[in-house]
């Protein structure tokens, strides 16, 4: 996010007294978790109602919810600036309960004492990273090339992936994408503050910089959890 392009917008708000830093941090944080809860509940609500088997009876329906995630990414970050903090909030939880829908599927893949152990350990090592994000004193922006060449590196492998069997490098792969998403949880963990200081003048603004971040840490968790499903997760046979 441009914090300089950003300033030259003005917003009106009905925003209660301002707010200190932790009670900022805190709030963030509350709403990716609460985005988090909406993506869990419904993939288990589809998996223990049986619905997931029938969501996924056509294999498009797939490709269509990660289309319309990707919309519903690219409407919230590109309007930002424009959009009301109720809209920005909408979108939040849009995006969550569409990837619970594809999330259902990985309840039939992998057994849930398993999912709920990864998930369990993938909290540990976000919540060690977002601490030392949120305290330490070293300025993690320098880091921000290197996340985006990995982030790259990534998305590179994946596409690689549908045409070329790269599973000799699939063990390699997810220790790259749990470093590199454990590296971006402590970053956009110090973007909070940054974000807090920086529009402090701006209620409304504040408010959507604070759901835009959760948003960024809803990411990091998820794709974490993801790389180190791959990595540690058996699948049923």
């Amino acid at each position: 996010m441009d914090n300089q392009s950003i300033n030259q917008y003005g917003f009106d708000s009905a925003y209660a007294p301002a707010i200190t830093l932790n009670q900022y941090i805190t709030r963030t944080f509350g709403w990716m978790f609460l985005g988090l809860m909406a993506t869990f509940g419904v993939a288990a609500t589809l998996y223990f109602t049986g619905l997931v088997r029938y969501l996924f009876m056509e294999p498009a329906v797939l490709y269509v919810l990660t289309g319309l995630e990707l919309v519903v990414v690219i409407v919230l970050s590109t309007r930002i600036l424009k959009q009301s903090v109720a809209v920005t909030r909408g979108l939040f939880f849009i995006y969550s309960i569409l990837n619970g829908m594809v999330f259902s599927a990985y309840f039939l893949l992998f057994d849930l004492a398993n999912l709920i152990v990864i998930f369990g350990l993938t909290a540990l090592f976000f919540g060690g990273f977002a601490l030392y994000g949120r305290f330490t004193k070293v300025d993690l922006s320098g880091l921000r090339p290197l996340l985006v060449g990995g982030l790259i590196f990534l998305i590179i492998a994946g596409l690689l992936s549908l045409f070329i069997n790269l599973s000799a490098f699939e063990r390699m792969i997810c220790m790259v994408g749990i470093l590199v998403f454990l590296c971006f949880t402590a970053y956009d963990t110090q973007k909070i503050k940054s974000n807090y200081q920086y529009f402090s003048g701006d209620a409304a603004m504040l408010q959507k910089a604070s759901i835009f971040s959760a948003l960024q840490l809803y990411l990091d968790f998820i794709n974490l959890f993801l790389y180190l499903l791959r990595f540690l997760g058996k699948s049923r046979r």
